[in-house]
């Protein structure tokens, strides 16, 4: 798989891996510590939940612009994991007020404003050697893939560390309880009975009297339990930092060919001011249709455009526009594909089976995952088309060991037992590492007959991929209760809440398969469009064009709020509606302009 790729590549991919741990814990467990800590709903955790996403993305652009400038990637990169860092212990300290939640939050956006965008670039500027461009759509996937180890130990690792947490507490864990102990505490609870008998069942000191101290008891034992999973997520990034340090020697520097300019604040002057005059009257217009964060969130977008195409010379203009198109197109990807960590959460957490069989159990603790993917990786070994006796052998003793295990656990399994919604997170990156190879191979294949697609073509086919897996979840999600249904007024007025009913409980396999498909749809896009990227932006605007791309991404991350927005207001079914129709539009717009784009990325 590395054959023919720079040693650096895999520095990169052993950095990124460390830092995409710390970063998909987030994503696992914040949108339900914000719930459980604050008791907040989930229209104000998702607003701080997009906002958090934006910021990630969007500062990319300032670690960009300060790269390009300094010429200095190796360094910012470094700055920015220190920060990144900071960041994280901050949020691993109890009981800190929201404001301070929200500045560790900030301080995590920045650093990674600093880093990812800017270690992308430096993987793109390995391949613009001649020897190595035609592997470079091939180096992302292998990149990509770094991303999503790391990825898919993050769930595990934090909901193992809130668990004990909880047991060394006296408790259990069911994620519907913070929630209900909220609603407690406020008096909107409808149905006190029930919450009595679920309380029983998670105490692990017998019944439970006195259901005010169990509310409180509960909700800080759980929210300290995501304070200390946080702390998992900063020793990743001492060991991301570490690999960094210790080996970025065989990450080249870029290199400049003589004259040429790099990017200046003070370049074509006028361009700062009308970037801003142009994006300031977009950010009032959406302020009047939504609100100030969403407007400030596209008018910065609408910013970069207008200053990106000012400071372009005639000749990168093509390539500028091309690029500015396909960021468009992204922003609607990233609001539909990062719902895996809001809506979809929701969705894991209120309507999906508490308790499943052994079968199923089987890919929801990591010992038990870990057999499976030992016997699968086995049977592959065995059967491939490499001939070796040592390659078959690994095979056969990954599946006796692996078929082993599964055999134990499966055994050792009770008829009924209890799964995490943060799990659900580990799908998504345990099926990106899992298919990197499927679909380079596929490229592979379909390039050695001279029929891959274009990279701009890839990235249509994902978007189209990517409504298929929000149709999946739809059908899943047909006659069940919705959210909004469980909202009422009672006789005296009061607004009273029911919990989710057991018959609106789903298998997990709607939202496996629809991580699944979706999954699919990011290796069409994502890896392809950071290859796009590398390959079409123009010398100097490398860095900055990569947290373009980021501040698309960016944009996208905001709009998440759509999905919690309309979570408690739309039927369940009509919510993913709006993905599907979303992803469908964009991939016809790339179609239409596919051969302009292929044009372009063509040109030297």
């Amino acid at each position: 798989m590395l054959k023919n790729h720079p040693k650096g590549l895999l520095v990169a991919f052993f950095t990124n891996m460390g830092e995409r741990f710390g970063f998909y814990t987030m994503m696992a467990i914040l949108v339900l510590f914000l719930q459980a800590k604050y008791g907040l709903s989930e229209d104000k955790a998702g607003d701080i939940y997009s906002w958090f996403y934006f910021a990630i993305y969007g500062l990319a652009m300032v670690g960009g612009i300060l790269a390009d400038a300094t010429r200095r990637y190796k360094t910012v990169i470094l700055l920015g994991q220190v920060i990144m860092f900071a960041g994280y212990i901050v949020m691993t300290v109890p009981d800190m007020p929201l404001t301070i939640t929200i500045v560790g939050l900030f301080t995590i956006a920045f650093g990674n404003g600093l880093f990812k965008g800017n270690l992308q670039a430096v993987v793109g500027q390995m391949y613009d050697n001649p020897k190595y461009d035609k592997v470079r759509d091939n180096a992302f996937l292998i990149f990509y893939m770094g991303i999503n180890i790391g990825a898919f130990f993050a769930p595990f690792a934090a909901t193992g560390i809130r668990n004990w947490w909880l047991k060394t507490n006296g408790f259990l864990h069911d994620g519907s309880l913070p929630a209900l102990c909220h609603q407690f505490q406020d008096g909107t609870l409808a149905e006190v009975d029930q919450f009595q008998t679920l309380a029983n069942q998670v105490s692990l000191t017998g019944p439970v009297e006195n259901l005010s101290t169990f509310a409180q008891s509960y909700l800080d034992t759980f929210s300290v339990g995501y304070n200390y999973a946080f702390g998992i997520a900063a020793g990743a990034m001492i060991i991301s930092l570490l690999a960094y340090l210790i080996f970025n020697k065989h990450i080249p520097k870029k290199q400049y060919v003589e004259g040429e300019k790099t990017i200046s604040i003070t370049e074509k002057p006028l361009a700062i001011p009308v970037a801003i005059i142009g994006g300031g009257i977009t950010a009032f217009l959406i302020s009047l249709v939504k609100d100030f964060a969403t407007g400030m969130a596209i008018g910065l977008f609408i910013g970069f455009v207008i200053w990106i195409v000012m400071i372009s010379k005639k000749e990168e203009l093509q390539k500028v526009k091309a690029l500015l198109l396909v960021f468009f197109v992204v922003i609607f990807f990233w609001m539909s594909f990062h719902q895996n960590g809001l809506t979809l959460t929701f969705f894991a957490r209120d309507y999906t089976l508490k308790e499943v069989g052994p079968a199923t159990f089987m890919f929801f603790t990591l010992e038990n995952i870990l057999s499976v993917i030992a016997f699968i990786a086995g049977f592959v070994l065995l059967i491939g088309k490499n001939k070796k006796l040592n390659t078959r052998l690994i095979g056969a003793a990954l599946i006796v060991a692996g078929g082993t295990a599964i055999a134990i656990f499966f055994k050792k399994a009770d008829a009924e037992n209890p799964i995490a919604p943060e799990v659900f997170q580990s799908f998504n990156p345990l099926f990106i590492v899992t298919l990197t190879f499927v679909v380079a191979s596929f490229f592979q294949w379909l390039r050695a007959r001279g029929k891959e697609p274009s990279t701009p073509k890839k990235i249509a086919f994902g978007m189209v991929i990517a409504a298929v897996a929000f149709i999946v979840i739809l059908i899943g999600s047909l006659n069940l209760v919705s959210p909004h249904e469980l909202k009422f007024v009672d006789e005296a007025g009061n607004i009273k809440f029911k919990p989710v009913p057991d018959s609106s409980r789903v298998m997990p396999y709607w939202l496996m398969s629809s991580y699944l498909i979706l999954t699919i749809a990011e290796l069409f896009l994502s890896p392809m469009g950071l290859s796009f990227v590398s390959k079409v932006a123009p010398g100097r605007f490398q860095g900055i064009m990569q947290g373009g791309w980021l501040l698309a991404t960016a944009v996208g991350n905001k709009l998440l709020f759509v999905g919690s927005f309309f979570w408690g207001k739309l039927d369940l079914w009509q919510l993913w509606l709006i993905f599907i129709v979303c992803s469908l539009l964009a991939a016809t717009f790339i179609f239409s302009i596919l051969k302009f784009l292929e044009r372009v990325s063509s040109q030297k």
